[in-house]
This record gives C-alpha cells, structure tokens and sequence, in this order.
C-alpha cells in the first residue's frame, strides 16, 4: 500500500501591499480524504492563460526577479500602480494556483467511488492543482483510458470543454457556424478538429502567415490573418462562405470584435432583399472569453442594430447546462483524448523550475505552440 506525505510542495501567489506579487514554494499539509474524496499525486498540469492571470494578476513581466533556489525560490514584480486598484481584493492573501492537471490516485477514502478510483491515472478540474498531492471530491476526478497518461490527460477539462462549449453555444443560440480568434492556439487546433468531425462551418483567425499554413495543413478550410493588408476583405468571404454569424474572441482588446461584426453585416448585406437604415436583422454576436490584448475593446459601429458583444467562460457555462449535457460533453473529451483533444507542450518543468526567468518568459508570452506543462512528482 502507497505510503503518502503527510505534506507536499504547492506553488502560491501573494499581492503584496508594497505593489508587488510574489510567487513561492509553500509545504502544505495532506487533508485525509473523506468518505467521497481522493488524494492525488500530481504528475502533469499545464500553465494556461488564465493560470497566468492568478499567477502574475497585473504585473509586470518585465520587472520579475528571482531569488533562491529549489524549494526556497521565491519570484517577484511589480505591479503598476495604476493596476494595484483593481487587484485590491488580493492584497495579503496567498492564493494556490493551477485549474486543472493529472495524476495518479494514491489513497481514497471509504465510499465506492472513491474506492473504485485507486491506483487510477485520473484527470482532475479542482483548483490548486500546482501542487505535489490534491486531496478532491472524488466526481472531480475524470478516469483515463488504459494506456493513457498523466500527460495525455493534463488538459482534459479547460481547452477540451471550451472547444465543446463553444460549438453548444453555437447551436443553443440558433447559429450555423463560427468565427474563432487566436485560432493557432491549442485550443483553436482542437476547435478546428471539433468542427471538421462534425461538419461545422469555422473561420480561424490568426496573426501571423505560418500559423495560416499550421491551420491549412491541419485541414481548416477557412483562415485569415489580421497581418494581411486585405484582412477585412478575406474574413468577408470567409464569413460568406460559412455563413458564421457568432464569434468567439480570445484577443479581448483592441478593434478586432468590432471588425468581425463588420465582416458578419457585410456578409449578410449581400443577399438582404431590401435596404434597411437599422443594417440587417440576423442577430450577429462576437463572445469574448479571453484577453490577450489588454487594451480597451473599442468598437466602431458599422453594422447596424442586431449585434451584440458580451462575455463568455466554459465553467459557468457547463452550469447552465446541467450536469446531464456537460457529462455527455466529458464522456466525449474521454473517448477523444489522445486525438481530438490532444495537446502538445514545448516543455515539462518542475514546480521550482516553473519560477525560473527561462521558463516565465516562455509561458508568459502566452504565445501561439508554446504551453508549457509543470510536473509537480519532480
């Protein structure tokens, strides 16, 4: 029987009322698990972008400084002061970071789910998953496939139930197809895998001509690139061409929403029998779920009065739904792990190495093909 630590190593953000974040290694103590609870050691979880936005919140990356090493090393930068307003609420508090991750169960406690969970590789969405052992509801824990690993399933929850939730939306709104930005993304490749099983009209935006040709060979039909000189022309026809009249915007920032709406008016435009000085009447909806550009959203009305801009997150979306439809959307995830809703990493670290300047300025760059996955067992 597997002996566990009584405590392990867990990785914790802290706002700091001098403006500064601090990033550390805390040794946290092992709850025994409940009746309905599992403990496990956790061998892979990936650095996503909205770990990065609890990791770092409004700092800057610019300024981080290490001291220490291993166990003992400890990150800091500062946070402007212009940006310490909203991150008030965190000052003083010491916040465990990490969605979701992998790893194997290595006790349970005495309730038949739990039970049947022991030894198990299992995927795992239970917050704090920066951490060497997670004791967690038991119905947290998603059971991998034989021959799966902790790897395979470290991101079997967020990109995985985003892309699925996305296409949902699509349908439960009365749309027949997407727009998606930042589409090179792990998760936009998973979205271009969905949509091409399932027969659904995708226009993949992008900011740079390789990740066209990524997307191209991967078999997306549909790909437009906001560095082209005729982007607003090409995401017309695309548009045209799929009939997307809702679009889900990682960018965040700048003008892009408002230039999809555009695209979605002059697409309709072209088949309206009549002139209307209201623009057409098609519902046209750009969801934003992420912010990669920090800017203020600004959008130039060009496209009449049946549109609207609003946000969008996976997780309360999957409320809304209910627990029948969102177990049907996981049992899909499962059977699909190792194909559709297979990730790729540029690199495994350890929780201490995650804190090294190499590895923050890789995954903070949050960059297209470059997630980075910790393995806390290290």
């Amino acid at each position: 029987m597997t002996t566990v630590p009584d405590d392990g190593l867990q990785l914790r953000s802290l706002v700091k009322e001098s403006g500064e974040i601090e990033l550390s290694l805390a040794r946290v103590p092992t709850p025994a698990p409940q009746a309905d609870e599992v403990v496990v050691r956790v061998e892979a979880t990936p650095i996503n972008p909205s770990d990065i936005g609890l990791l770092f919140g409004a700092a800057d990356l610019a300024t981080v400084a290490v001291r220490g090493s291993g166990a003992q090393t400890v990150v800091t930068a500062r946070i402007p002061p212009a940006a310490m307003r909203a991150m008030a609420r965190r000052v003083g508090q010491s916040l465990a970071v990490g969605n979701e991750g992998a790893g194997t169960v290595v006790a349970a406690g005495g309730g038949a789910a739990a039970q049947a969970l022991l030894g198990r590789t299992v995927a795992v969405l239970g917050g704090a998953m920066y951490s060497q052992l997670r004791t967690v509801k038991a119905d947290l824990c998603l059971p991998l496939p034989a021959g799966t690993s902790a790897a395979d399933g470290a991101s079997a929850f967020v990109n995985p139930l985003t892309a699925l939730g996305m296409t949902e939306t699509m349908r439960r709104e009365g749309h027949g197809a997407l727009v998606h930005t930042a589409a090179a993304s792990n998760l936009g490749q998973m979205l271009n895998r969905v949509c091409l099983a399932d027969g659904i009209g995708l226009v993949n935006v992008v900011r740079r001509d390789e990740h066209v040709a990524l997307l191209r060979d991967a078999g997306a039909r549909h790909v437009v690139s906001t560095s082209s000189a005729s982007f607003d022309a090409e995401l017309t026809e695309a548009i045209a061409a799929t009939g997307a009249t809702i679009a889900f915007d990682a960018i965040g920032g700048g003008r892009l929403a408002g230039r999809i709406l555009a695209a979605m008016e002059s697409a309709l435009a072209r088949n309206a029998s009549e002139y209307s000085r209201y623009g057409t009447s098609t519902l046209k909806q750009v969801y934003l779920y992420g912010s990669l550009d920090t800017s203020p959203t600004e959008i130039v009305r060009s496209f009449g009065m049946a549109w609207a801009v609003g946000g969008w997150l996976v997780f309360p979306f999957l409320q809304r739904i209910g627990a029948d439809a969102a177990n049907s959307l996981k049992a899909r995830v499962a059977r699909e792990l190792k194909t559709t809703f297979a990730s790729r990493y540029t690199r495994t670290v350890s929780l201490a190495a995650a804190l090294q300047p190499d590895a923050i300025a890789e995954y903070g760059r949050r960059a297209t093909a470059a997630k980075v996955l910790i393995d806390p067992s290290r």
